[in-house]
């Protein structure tokens, strides 16, 4: 379950999300641009996990489809923030376990297609982030375009909304956390982003504000609201379809990469977020009924 890749830029030594962890290795059928041996369209760890809490990464991971290469990247790109958020995967394994909670989690490089990116979106398939050309993905048809969003986001976002309609018609408590970690300074803005943790939400601030509650008066962090991003209702996708559109008590989470590198400071955020999670959700009173 474990697959180590090194930041040439910084040193660090992250865990990558695996795949396939959810069915069998020959799940890519009738497909065009997945090959039987390459991974599987979203991971899913603890999915009889009895929490309220359901996990979800949409950049978990770095996989890049075998028919594409390496997009024409080298590992030190590749390996930056602009490919996955590093560490989250890590984190947010550990939370789930901690919790007894399901996660679901896109395997692939944001690089691909970006999971949380509604389909033919700005950046849905970047040519340039941060500062970086991709030329895999210069001038794409519309065709392969949708072969990426077809065998990769939606298969994702439908496993998500499956998870989503099961336990609204079993009338199971659910609030989602969707788990993101961002750069502590882009190539665009040289900048250092100071939050160690930033809170964001859109309309429903239930659970965030809660959580911004429980964040400052049992921690010493630094702690963003809608930093270094905002919910886009017209662009993103996991938040705006999933929680927002149906309802759904939710809060997003982005933790600075640099703390979250490794495997000490994963187990360390981890261990502090299954204690203060639980708390935010239940100070929410979103669950009492």
């Amino acid at each position: 379950m474990q697959n180590d890749a090194t930041r040439s830029d910084d040193a660090i030594t992250d865990r990558v999300a695996p795949g396939p962890v959810e069915g069998s290795s020959d799940v890519n059928t009738n497909t065009t641009l997945l090959s039987m041996t390459d991974t599987q369209a979203f991971g899913v760890e603890n999915p009889d996990g009895a929490c309220p809490i359901l996990f979800v990464s949409d950049h978990a991971g770095r996989a890049i489809p075998q028919h594409l290469g390496t997009l024409g990247l080298g590992e030190d790109e590749l390996s930056r923030h602009i490919g996955y958020d590093i560490g989250i995967y890590g984190v947010t394994r550990e939370l789930a376990r901690a919790l007894d909670a399901t996660y679901i989690f896109q395997p692939y490089s944001r690089l691909v297609i970006d999971c949380n990116r509604k389909p033919r979106k700005p950046q849905s398939v970047p040519e340039i982030s941060d500062g970086t050309v991709v030329p895999g993905n210069a001038g794409l048809t519309v065709d392969q375009i949708g072969a990426r969003e077809d065998e990769i986001l939606r298969p994702y976002q439908d496993r998500i909304k499956a998870e989503l309609d099961l336990r609204l018609a079993s009338h199971r408590p659910l609030v989602l956390f969707a788990m993101h970690s961002c750069t502590d300074r882009p190539r665009h803005d040289p900048r250092p982003r100071p939050w160690d943790i930033s809170v964001i939400a859109n309309s429903d601030w239930r659970i965030g504000n809660a959580l911004v509650d429980v964040l400052k008066s049992k921690t010493k962090l630094c702690v963003g609201i809608n930093e270094p991003y905002v919910v886009n209702m017209e662009m993103d996708y996991t938040i705006p379809v999933h929680a927002e559109g149906n309802q759904i008590p939710y809060v997003e989470i982005e933790i600075r990469q640099d703390l979250i590198g490794d495997e000490s400071g994963q187990r360390q955020w981890a261990s502090l977020l299954s204690d203060l999670f639980p708390k935010a959700v239940d100070r929410s009173g979103v669950l009492d009924s």
